[in-house]
């Protein structure tokens, strides 16, 4: 089992069980879809774009997702408020409904063991981020964050300043970064055009 990918399988069970309770959405680029907000305690299942998630008490960039993707099921289990918001980074749509009708659905369609497969996943990728940034020094983070773009598709890549998303995932100052990146650039370490990541030839481990 490959931990990277993305359960499947089990989103697809879960998507097909709570489209029934739910009412479609469709945003633009740079359109909120969930503010983060107590009031607003609810599932999202994203079924086309891509989308960023920052935590709301202090904007920090947690992570970009593609689709499919869902968000707020762990509201179900710790019934507590969302931190986070969602923005469309390009355009979206999906389905949502009310974390209690979730429960509800798990419960009656016995998708438990699923939910729990796609908590797991996430937990995982949350994890990996920790271990890349947490208690790193600066070099390292941007380091780690350049290696994580490298996996990312062509697609995905054009659409994504290198500069804003280390910044806005670390919170490292925009000097830093930008003597860091033209450092890397310099050495021939790294490739970008228009400000976008296009390959990585080689990180050094120190800077």
């Amino acid at each position: 089992m490959n931990v990277n990918a993305k359960p499947l399988s089990e989103l697809r069970r879960l998507e097909q069980y709570l489209k029934s309770a739910s009412t479609s959405f469709k945003c633009a680029p740079q359109q909120l879809i969930t503010s983060g907000k107590c009031s607003e305690s609810r599932t999202i299942v994203v079924q086309t774009g891509i989308i960023e998630i920052y935590r709301h008490s202090d904007e920090l960039l947690v992570g970009i997702a593609t689709a499919p993707f869902i968000f707020g099921l762990s509201a179900v289990m710790i019934n507590s408020c969302q931190e986070y918001k969602v923005i469309a980074k390009t355009s979206c749509t999906g389905f949502y409904l009310p974390t209690e009708t979730t429960h509800q659905l798990l419960q009656q369609n016995s998708l438990w063991q699923d939910a729990f497969g796609w908590l797991s996943w996430i937990n995982y990728i949350l994890g990996k981020r920790d271990m890349q940034l947490v208690g790193n020094n600066s070099y390292h983070q941007i380091r780690a964050m350049l290696l994580n773009m490298a996996e990312w598709d062509e697609a995905l890549r054009s659409k994504i300043g290198v500069m804003n998303h280390i910044q806005q995932s670390t919170r490292i100052s925009r000097s830093v970064v930008a003597e860091v990146l033209a450092a890397l650039r310099q050495g021939n370490y790294i490739s970008m055009s228009r400000g976008k990541l296009v390959s990585i030839n080689r990180l050094p481990t120190e800077y």
